[in-house]
């Protein structure tokens, strides 16, 4: 993520500065305040966080790393850049919903969580991202940008388009995800032109299931080789995870209302499905 952000400013021809944990103690508030006055910064992104390799499974066991990235962190950086009155944004996580509302609709930035310590059952990965949410509100001069499931034209292993090609059985699900050049995108304007702090859901339009993104792939890149599904989502807890998973669909019109559009969800999947390279993926079958 700080990566696809410094590509992006690059691009844009804007100076940054990178703060990596071997630069600084990201936990301790005055190595932070010092940090922050000596680089004259005047905007923050904190896209530092705790996410789990290979995925959010290993959030179980390392519960002190989790809870630290992703609920600790966000209120030592509220305090410090209120403390010097800079503006910053926090890229968060729609993963602490599941389904969708009750009246049919997508969750909506005010919607309380669903898949929380305080509602479970959830994942520790969701439910530190929900505490870092309580831990940011009411704050001043903050973004809160949700993300979900990030896609792209790269292949790699945190794509999820490369992940249904290379997993050997998927699960049937819906979801709201994220192109990761837009959602970057989007961020960057939240704050150049000066929209409204708050809570932000960002993802495409439009939701998908698994299903419809892997006729998508099997349409553009002209392949027709099965893919696999679990029977039901106890199967797959049984044999392939350890923890329950998000799948929710997100309300994106409050975005949308202050200018701020992303492209449709099946326009950007198969933009990317056209434009990358996909032998890697398609090949670890």
């Amino acid at each position: 993520m700080g990566s696809a952000f410094q590509q992006a400013l690059d691009a844009d021809g804007e100076e940054w500065q990178a703060v990596s944990r071997s630069d600084v103690d990201i936990y301790s508030r005055s190595a932070l305040r010092d940090r922050i006055r000596s680089s004259g910064a005047t905007f923050l992104i904190n896209c530092a966080g705790f996410t789990g390799k290979p995925n959010v499974d290993a959030c179980e066991v390392h519960k002190s790393d989790t809870l630290m990235g992703n609920a600790v962190l966000p209120g030592i950086l509220r305090e410090v850049c209120e403390d010097e009155d800079l503006p910053w944004g926090q890229v968060s996580s729609g993963c602490i919903y599941t389904g969708r509302r009750q009246d049919g609709k997508g969750f909506k930035e005010d919607d309380p969580p669903n898949f929380s310590f305080r509602s479970p059952p959830c994942s520790f990965y969701s439910g530190t991202k929900a505490l870092g949410e309580e831990v940011l509100e009411g704050a001043e001069n903050c973004f809160v940008w949700r993300l979900r499931i990030p896609f792209d034209h790269v292949d790699g292993p945190r794509n999820y388009l490369s992940k249904l090609m290379r997993y050997e059985r998927l699960l049937e699900a819906e979801n709201s995800i994220s192109h990761l050049g837009e959602f970057v995108k989007a961020c960057l304007d939240c704050h150049r032109k000066e929209i409204p702090y708050g809570v932000y859901n960002v993802t495409n339009p439009g939701a998908v299931t698994t299903s419809m993104v892997v006729q998508w792939i099997q349409e553009e890149l002209k392949i027709d080789r099965p893919f696999d599904f679990f029977e039901s989502e106890e199967s797959f807890m049984i044999s392939a995870a350890q923890t329950p998973r998000s799948n929710c669909v997100l309300d994106t019109n409050k975005l949308q209302d202050v200018g701020i559009q992303l492209t449709s969800v099946e326009d950007a999947i198969r933009t990317s499905l056209q434009t990358g390279d996909w032998s890697e993926s398609l090949g670890s079958k």
